[in-house]
């Protein structure tokens, strides 16, 4: 069993404390189900968590069209992350992000798998009353044998909604975007060294940083002219997960919510098209399509206790991880969660993976020089 510390010192309203430790497995990659927070594995008992006071509440029920089950938030605003910092008092760290997808949705039997992405990335934070002015979302490394390290990003372009202390529920509204891009890797070969020689040759804006990535749309499942989504309370109700993918005696609460992928957004230029669909081909043959057009990305969002907000470190944080993997392909705690099915067993990867890259990445090689002639 490794060890790994998180070292985020927060401090807010005269309140300095250590963020909670995370164990996990290092031969399977699997977050072991136990939080230590001053010592105590017990994350059930309030007495033990040190909320801190200042809760007043009652933004939840300001309107009754908030309330369950219909919870219709669209008298709000929807709201950019960074616009309102200066309004945050209150946060719950998103601890644990599951994140599942049918890894064959076509198929019969379509496979679902399971995967938690980096921690102690993700957060809501909210006022004293519990409205909800700020939710950041996760981000995921994922290896390609050819190519290095593909970083994958959920990143939200809107949300609105509340947070009930009292009864432990919340209710948001999200709209997101999947960024995806990729640096140098370590084990780049003779055919991946022309691929970046060709690129720099071609002068075109590629998505080899994060501010060049390729992004990729998503909406509500089934309805692709709606692009806002629901955070609800309670776990997924259309699957049962996994115990390795559920936390109910180390998170303080849980939510849920399902986002269908939607097409690659066009960025005008044919060769950086082309080479957007090879990234994406590459990246669905090493995830299990995860963000194959069509597929729907669900995630519980397993919370921790309510803290306070220290908006100096929310928005340093909220900076950093902004612009994010880009430095070193990294998470807070540089730990990465494998996909799994349902029974525990990793997702097959062929005998002959590499040179299935090769060949993708040959055939786009012979496609731009095509176009140049």
């Amino acid at each position: 069993m490794a060890r790994i510390i998180g070292d985020v010192i927060q401090a807010g309203s005269g309140c300095i404390r250590k963020h909670d430790h995370l164990e996990y497995e290092t031969t399977t990659g699997v977050l072991a189900h136990k939080l230590l927070t001053h010592g105590r594995d017990d994350m059930t008992n309030d007495a033990n968590l040190g909320i801190p006071a200042g809760w007043i509440g009652g933004f939840a029920g300001s309107d009754e069209r908030f309330a369950y089950p219909t919870r219709d938030l669209g008298s709000l605003d929807m709201l950019k992350n960074m616009d309102n910092i200066s309004l945050l008092q209150r946060q719950q760290a998103i601890l644990w992000p599951e994140f599942s997808w049918q890894t064959q949705p076509d198929a019969g039997d379509p496979k679902r798998c399971f995967q938690m992405f980096a921690p102690d990335i993700s957060r809501i934070g909210y006022t004293e009353q519990g409205r909800v002015y700020a939710i950041i979302c996760p981000q995921q490394g994922i290896g390609s044998p050819s190519l290095g390290t593909i970083n994958v990003e959920i990143t939200v372009t809107g949300q609105r909604g509340w947070v009930d202390e009292d009864t432990r529920a919340l209710a948001c509204d999200m709209s997101v975007e999947v960024r995806i891009w990729f640096g140098h890797g370590h084990h780049e070969n003779t055919a991946v060294k022309s691929l970046w020689k060709l690129i720099d040759h071609l002068g075109h804006d590629f998505p080899i940083s994060k501010g060049k990535a390729i992004v990729v749309s998503t909406h509500k499942p089934g309805h692709p002219d709606q692009q806002i989504f629901q955070l609800s309370k309670g776990e997924n109700p259309h699957f049962d997960a996994p115990e390795f993918a559920r936390h109910p005696d180390e998170a303080w609460s849980v939510g849920h919510l399902e986002a269908e992928v939607g097409a690659i957004k066009q960025s005008g230029s044919p060769v950086v098209e082309e080479f957007s669909r090879l990234l994406i081909n590459l990246l669905n043959m090493n995830s299990g399509n995860m963000l194959k057009e069509g597929n729907v990305l669900t995630w519980n969002v397993w919370v921790n206790h309510p803290e306070f907000v220290d908006q100096e470190e929310w928005q340093e944080h909220a900076e950093k991880w902004r612009k994010s993997i880009d430095i070193n392909h990294n998470s807070p705690e540089r730990w990465v969660s494998p996909p799994r099915f349902h029974d525990g067993s990793l997702i097959p990867v062929p005998k002959n993976f590499v040179a299935l890259e090769l060949a993708k990445i040959h055939e786009f090689k012979k496609n731009i020089k095509r176009m140049h002639t």
